[in-house]
């Protein structure tokens, strides 16, 4: 295959949420490095919408939870002879550093970008379309007229109470993502349906794609199966499902 294009689908709502934070945090970071008005509302658009995601559900608890599953799992390969012990013992330590810096975090994240006026009243008006003009929000005009810099170092204050869930965001999903290895499949007639052992803790399914094919993929399921459509691309009316065998890399992610 040539380069490949990757869908994932996670399998439960925690790895939902986290995806959502790894694609948000992305987000800040890239346009937080632009210089324009328009690079510092998209970095404050994806703050916004992780402040939200904070006042829905508990992250920090779900993070926790999370790391001590992946805990227990390292606990379990330890007593297996033939694993790396040094580099079990680096994950576990990684796990232990993560988890201590989230229980340190003081309060309820996204409660103390609240107290910043210029940022609540930003969050305030966010929910009308259009809602940040410059009319509607002057001051938020003021601060998108001020040097890059300024702008940045506001931006890098804002997020900085997010690092220790940045961190274990990252870390939780990278380690689900190399827990197996890819299998090449086929999908006849743009069609792939597969159960999963109920008795392993799959994660989050993976779909890697000819980046060629004129197919993208579109995966449906739950925790006992999914199934993956091929998709023909149509930007006037409703797409269509492939005709043709599709040959894709898939991968189980569980740990």
């Amino acid at each position: 295959m040539n380069g490949l294009v990757i869908y994932e689908f996670p399998l439960n709502e925690r790895i939902r949420t986290l995806i959502r934070l790894e694609q948000l945090f992305s987000q800040i970071e890239h346009f937080a490095q632009g210089t324009s008005e328009w690079d510092s509302r998209a970095a404050v658009g994806g703050l916004l919408d992780i402040v939200t995601i904070f006042s829905r559900s508990d992250v920090r608890s779900e993070l926790l939870k999370e790391l001590e599953r992946h805990h227990q799992v390292l606990a379990r390969l330890a007593r297996n002879q033939s694993t790396d012990q040094e580099k079990l013992q680096q994950f576990v330590d990684r796990i232990e550093s993560l988890s201590q810096q989230i229980r340190g975090i003081n309060g309820k994240l996204g409660t103390q970008l609240l107290d910043c006026g210029l940022f609540k009243s930003i969050l305030q008006r966010s929910s009308i379309p259009g809602g940040t003009c410059c009319f509607d929000l002057p001051g938020y005009h003021y601060w998108l007229q001020q040097p890059a810099s300024h702008r940045r170092e506001d931006i890098s204050f804002w997020t900085e109470p997010f690092l220790p869930v940045q961190k274990g965001v990252d870390f939780i999903l990278n380690t689900i993502r190399h827990s197996n290895l890819p299998s090449e499949e086929s999908a006849q007639a743009g069609f792939f349906q597969q159960n999963l052992d109920r008795s392993l803790p799959f994660q989050m399914i993976r779909i890697g794609v000819d980046s060629q094919l004129p197919y993208y993929a579109e995966i449906s399921g739950g925790k006992h199966r999914f199934t993956i459509r091929f998709m023909e691309p149509e930007f006037l009316e409703k797409a269509k499902q492939a005709n043709a065998d599709i040959p894709f890399q898939l991968t189980r992610c569980l740990f």
